[in-house]
């Protein structure tokens, strides 16, 4: 059996084909009874709009391309559920693209966004500026979310206030007792500024000479092989500040695996609040980095600057905050 068109569905409801498409377009100018007419009609035949056509017609895919910069990351998965709320209430749709795996490639998948003819693009957390996202950016509304880079014309960044949140994590460990304190530190932007924060405390508390930055790489195999390195130093930390979630799950590891209890002996600080350090056999202390609140927020401006591209340039910064579970206490307590 053939699909109905919006003739069938206009001639069962005794309209015109253009009256149907005003009430199928949400506008205002029906009356209510022919409204709920055409909705009966639409309901009775199963009748579903053609997306393609309405796009031409509209010149709007009602699309947005998200460049994802790993699909592994946990935290993403909270900022993408704020991303996609706010694009739903609009009437927008999500077409998801693992930018982790274009590396792997050697491809670009900006250029696939493009020629699907997004209405806009979000590059969520931090990505390479490379040619082929410049030349999005200059084609399509575009957005930056959960990243402070790259940095691009006419492109807004909504991210977490990272060096502020470092200082709630270390402000925290400090209060507690902690002296001899170590960061195990991020990559780009993010890396720098929560490092800036970690060190900013520390040297406003007179710690300057007990603090010690561990370099990582974002995953917890990499917060494991820190954390083995600080723990087989001669004056060991009594507690690390680790740059996500992840790296702090690789720390634990390493602490119990060298027979250090946490909190007692070792307490350990994570970032982003994910669904990993909530649970119960975690328990993680870390920096809720907003990650939902982020997502919408990158939502809202993407809409308003594909309602205005012109508009000015704009860096948004949500206020983090320190989530206290299980890992952290006095030491040697």
């Amino acid at each position: 059996m053939r699909a109905p068109t919006i003739r069938d569905v206009a001639e069962r409801a005794g309209v015109s084909k253009s009256l149907v498409s005003l009430v199928l377009r949400g506008s205002d100018q029906v009356r209510e009874e022919k409204r709920q007419a055409v909705l009966a009609a639409v309901e009775e035949l199963g009748y579903r709009t053609n997306a393609a056509a309405r796009s031409l017609s509209e010149r709007r895919t009602r699309t947005v391309g998200v460049l994802l910069n790993d699909m592994r990351n946990p935290w993403f998965v909270e900022l993408l559920d704020g991303l996609n709320s706010r694009l739903h209430e609009a009437g927008l749709h999500m077409l998801l693209a693992d930018g982790h795996l274009n590396r792997r490639l050697g491809e670009d998948l900006t250029r696939t966004f493009l020629d699907l003819r997004v209405d806009g693009l979000i590059a969520v957390g931090t990505l390479p500026a490379s040619e082929a996202l410049r030349t999005a950016a200059g084609r399509v509304p575009t957005v930056v979310a959960g990243a402070r880079e790259p940095e691009l014309p006419g492109v807004d960044i909504v991210a977490g206030d990272d060096e502020h949140g470092a200082r709630l994590a270390t402000e925290h460990l400090v209060g507690l007792g902690h002296r001899r304190i170590a960061h195990i530190a991020g990559q780009g932007r993010a890396g720098a500024l929560r490092r800036l924060g970690f060190e900013a405390v520390m040297r406003e508390h007179g710690l300057t000479g007990t603090a010690v930055v561990e370099q990582g790489d974002l995953t917890e195999e990499g917060g494991y092989r820190a954390t083995v390195r600080l723990l087989s130093a001669p004056e060991r930390p009594t507690a690390v500040f680790a740059f996500n979630d992840i790296a702090a799950i690789g720390a634990l590891s390493a602490a119990e695996e060298l027979g250090h209890r946490v909190p007692r002996d070792l307490s350990l600080v994570g970032y982003d609040n994910t669904y990993l350090a909530r649970l119960r056999h975690v328990w993680l202390t870390t920096v809720d980095n907003a990650g939902h609140d982020i997502g919408r927020r990158a939502a809202q401006r993407l809409l308003d600057r594909i309602e205005d591209p012109a508009r000015p340039r704009e860096i948004v910064l949500t206020a983090p905050a320190l989530e206290v579970r299980g890992t952290t206490g006095p030491p040697g307590a």
